[in-house]
């Protein structure tokens, strides 16, 4: 017996130092086992880990091994009333001249008082603004720098920036409406702060933020390339005057991949110089829709090319998809596409408008006089509504009115179904056009373009 339990216990210690013997060949063999992930380090003014998970892309707002810059380590004190300009100017050039990827945080559950403030590149390396607390400018926007476009946060030359997190920028834009000429016509018409701008910038992705109550325009992208916007929320009154959402110029491949915007004018505004652009999942209202313009304003020349919107669901607004135009402008707006769009008590949901005026001066009606010469306008062409649906207020569904110098060519209404809300025949939509060439019609209500003119007209028009 006892030699059994002898062999017993020599068979079982063999079989264990067989198993400890394999598993240490077969780790040799496969190389040694990842470190751990390092732990984030306590907030200070330059410490080095890895930045959060990101969820968009590689390049996104995660920067491996990136130099974190706290704007409280510079002296924000992010008490809603001190102004931190210079601490985050400190805390931007710091990291800006970073050899290795810089994040400039802004922690959460903190609001700062910033004054205009301009951050410049070229920088060294990538640089992460990462916005988790809230920016405030001050209710007093005097004096501020360029008294014809003025800018709140700015960024110029920048080249991989990524701006990105979940907090929030205040323009507290209240006191700009109330002194704007257009709701008070006693007062000069002057250019109210952007309040976020991106000039001459490249390789861009901003993500997550929040922006308020811009005094103008919330988002501007001026002369850029290769930006990326996505799951943004803008939000201002539907009667803050001429406050755009989204204003994009001379631009070049800009996509914007998921934006909820309410705003006093345009949700969505491309302007001169713009190509390549693309946008979807756009929530849009109040405010007066997406729009292709203005363009040609002053006899100017206008290029706009290749611009996709592509899923958009518009609601309460004063335009839905529209092209606006001056008379006596010169150049093209062509390659535009308005596709799967949900329309939802939208005044005026379809619009091409090449007789387009308005006026900063509202006492000043000559401006938009109609009768004024149109020997020149911007060629409208290559443009396809497509797969919109939904209700309008007005009668006037579907407005295609395009100038007689220079008719609107190679127009595409496809599988188009608008109606109002009220019923009977006297209360149903209408499809109207002026100098128009359609170059395909298809299950479309209401009835397309009666008024449109055929290719006999059209050679006939332009002779």
């Amino acid at each position: 017996m006892a030699s059994r339990t002898l062999l017993a216990t020599t068979c079982l210690l063999v079989l264990l130092f067989l198993t400890t013997l394999g598993g240490a060949l077969v780790e040799a063999h496969q190389g040694p086992r990842s470190p751990h992930r390092k732990v984030a380090p306590r907030r200070g003014l330059s410490t080095t880990a890895n930045a959060p998970e990101s969820s968009s892309s590689a390049d996104g707002y995660a920067t491996e091994n990136a130099t974190t810059f706290d704007v409280g380590s510079f002296g924000a004190a992010g008490d809603g009333k001190t102004d931190d300009t210079a601490a985050f100017q400190e805390a931007w050039t710091q990291a800006c001249s970073s050899a290795q990827p810089a994040v400039v945080l802004v922690p959460a559950g903190q609001s700062y008082i910033l004054k205009e403030t301009n951050l410049t590149g070229p920088c060294k390396s990538r640089v992460t603004f990462q916005l988790e607390g809230t920016l405030v400018a001050p209710e007093d926007k005097s004096g501020w720098g360029n008294p014809g476009h003025p800018r709140w946060i700015k960024f110029t030359g920048v080249d991989g920036l990524t701006v990105a997190g979940e907090g929030a920028m205040d323009g507290r834009g209240k006191s700009s409406w109330r002194n704007s000429c257009r709701t008070n016509h006693t007062m000069p018409c002057t250019f109210a702060p952007a309040a976020l701008t991106f000039a001459s910038c490249s390789n861009v992705e901003v993500e997550g933020i929040t922006l308020l109550n811009a005094p103008q325009i919330h988002l501007l992208l001026e002369r850029c390339r290769d930006v990326t916007l996505s799951r943004l929320t803008i939000s201002s009154p539907s009667d803050s005057p001429e406050n755009d959402g989204i204003h994009v110029g001379h631009s070049d491949g800009v996509r914007i991949l998921g934006a909820k915007i309410k705003a006093g004018d345009d949700c969505l505004s491309v302007a001169t110089g713009t190509t390549n652009l693309y946008a979807t999942r756009i929530e849009c209202g109040p405010g007066h829709g997406i729009s292709i313009g203005s363009l040609g304003r002053g006899n100017s020349r206008a290029e706009v090319s290749n611009i996709t919107v592509d899923g958009a669901r518009v609601s309460g607004t004063l335009f839905g998809a529209r092209i606006k135009t001056w008379q006596g402008g010169s150049g093209y707006a062509r390659g535009i596409r308005f596709l799967n769009m949900a329309m939802d008590k939208v005044k005026n949901p379809i619009v091409i408008d090449q007789s387009y005026c308005t006026t900063s001066d509202p006492s000043n009606t000559s401006a938009c006089d109609h009768k004024q010469s149109q020997s020149s306008a911007v060629q409208v062409s290559d443009i396809v509504f497509s797969k919109i649906r939904g209700t309008t207020v007005a009668r006037d569904a579907i407005r295609l009115h395009c100038s007689q110098a220079s008719p609107c060519r190679d127009v595409v209404l496809r599988d188009v179904q608008l109606k109002t809300r009220k019923r009977g025949k006297k209360n149903a939509a209408t499809s109207t056009c002026e100098n128009t060439l359609l170059a395909e019609s298809s299950n479309v209500s209401p009835a397309p373009c009666s008024s449109a003119t055929t290719k006999k007209d059209f050679v006939t028009l332009i002779r």
